[in-house]
């Protein structure tokens, strides 16, 4: 049985745990260097010093935020795993990188591709010959048709749409319900259907 070690014991962790059981791989530890307990769901909690003791697993970062996310990995030099939930529908010619988490219900499809660390939330719909960016986040029943390329550390809010061939660029934030129907610059703020720039994020 294989087991895997989560950097990160919060909320989203729990999520991801239950992505590594589904398809029975174990969760020995979680990593976290400012714990709230020593147990989350009965796995014990440690800081990073104690990593070594798990240097033959595999990692995953379990956190939610796509900076702090890039950060960790930049310091991190273990292996990271894929971890994609039993019910998801994953394409033969899609293809997903190391770090990134596909939970329940989602569905990727033909020759998509999905960067490094990306979280794909519940019921997310990734359709064909789509590129997602490292540290992207995808949220639960977002749809990102066709052709669309989204950059990296970009959040796609829950229950989105993105129209086909729309490129969102790097870091930006799309709300929650927003449709987008053309081309999202990096680091905007888009919210509304149809979706309108608010605000930019700081780079």
């Amino acid at each position: 049985m294989s087991k895997i070690c989560l950097f990160g014991a919060s909320g989203h962790g729990k999520v991801v745990k239950d992505v590594a059981t589904s398809t029975n791989i174990v969760v020995e530890a979680f990593i976290d260097d400012q714990p709230k307990s020593e147990f989350l769901q009965g796995i014990p909690v440690v800081t990073s010093v104690e990593m070594a003791k798990y240097t033959d697993n595999k990692f995953l970062i379990s956190i939610g935020n796509n900076k702090i996310r890039k950060i960790i990995s930049q310091k991190l030099t273990n292996d990271f795993a894929i971890l994609i939930h039993k019910t998801a529908t994953i394409s033969s010619s899609a293809t997903i990188a190391e770090g990134t988490v596909v939970m329940n219900g989602t569905n990727i499809n033909a020759a998509a591709n999905i960067g490094k660390h990306v979280i794909i939330n519940t019921a997310a719909i990734i359709e064909h010959d789509c590129t997602i960016g490292d540290f992207a986040h995808i949220s639960p029943n977002a749809t990102i048709t066709g052709n669309v390329s989204v950059g990296e550390g970009t959040h796609i809010g829950a229950g989105a749409i993105v129209i086909p061939n729309v490129k969102i660029g790097k870091w930006a934030t799309i709300g929650a319900g927003a449709v987008i129907i053309k081309d999202v610059p990096d680091f905007a703020v888009v919210v509304g259907n149809p979706g309108k720039i608010k605000k930019y994020n700081n780079e």
